[in-house]
């Protein structure tokens, strides 16, 4: 078990570098050298963007076509870079084009707070998706879903996550009506993993927070339930006598 361990863990990191190398050629630095590279070239700003924003919807591809699979997030990042080429190429507005990012953003953190009134919330189903529902790990996690400690972390972390993306996708159509094309191209290929990164953060720490809190309720009602059946034995304890002087 030691040697498959080890064989496999150099290939999770391989896999771990590839996946941030795509994320940085395709969906940050890529993007940015393009749209300036087009621009130095003469070319305008509209079909500048349109063209810079081909690398994220490759990358996609790219992936649908290697797993045979498009989760929810990838389908609407799609669509938003439909939305703003086709909206970019109508109208000639550069800005048009760098508002689509705020699309997929927004609808993720509607979707977020309306799965609240689902039986299970958004949060919930992507953390058991990733880890597989038909797995050993996934049919534990999904079993954990009876503790009301449980679906209460996860109901806070999808609130938290809904409104979080409304203040960004908010954020980012200032940002696109207020400063400059380039400037407002870098934010909006860097704010994502920004905040995914610091709700990521979040929720460990508040995860842990809830878990600790959890145990400690545990242990408390642990020692309530002892302290009770001791209180009990003492009392059956100390009427033996009664009753053998009876009986």
């Amino acid at each position: 078990m030691t040697t498959s361990t080890q064989s496999t863990a150099p290939t999770r990191n391989r896999s771990r570098l590839w996946s941030a190398a795509q994320i940085v050629i395709f969906d940050i630095a890529g993007p940015l050298v393009a749209y300036q590279m087009l621009r130095s070239a003469g070319m305008s700003s509209v079909s500048a963007l349109v063209l810079s924003g081909v690398l994220p919807g490759v990358a996609l591809l790219g992936g649908f076509i290697r797993h045979r699979r498009l989760d929810a997030v990838g389908a609407l990042v799609l669509a938003g870079i439909a939305v703003g080429t086709i909206l970019g190429l109508v109208s000639g507005n550069a800005r048009l084009v760098l508002v689509e990012g705020s699309v997929p953003t927004a609808v993720f953190g509607v979707l977020c707070l309306a799965s609240l009134r689902s039986r299970r919330p958004l949060l919930f189903r992507f953390a058991l998706e990733f880890m597989g529902p038909d797995t050993p790990r996934g049919q534990d996690f999904a079993g954990l879903w009876q503790y009301y400690g449980f679906r209460h972390v996860f109901r806070v972390f999808t609130v938290v996550w809904g409104v979080t993306y409304l203040v960004e996708a908010a954020a980012r159509v200032v940002i696109v009506e207020t400063t400059s094309t380039g400037t407002a191209l870098a934010v909006s290929k860097v704010m994502p993993y920004a905040v995914a990164g610091l709700l990521t953060l979040w929720m460990v720490f508040y995860g842990r927070r809830a878990k600790r809190q959890g145990e400690r309720l545990a242990a408390q009602a642990a020692a309530a339930h002892e302290a009770a059946a001791q209180a009990a034995a003492a009392q059956a304890a100390a009427s033996e006598p009664a009753l053998l002087a009876v009986s």
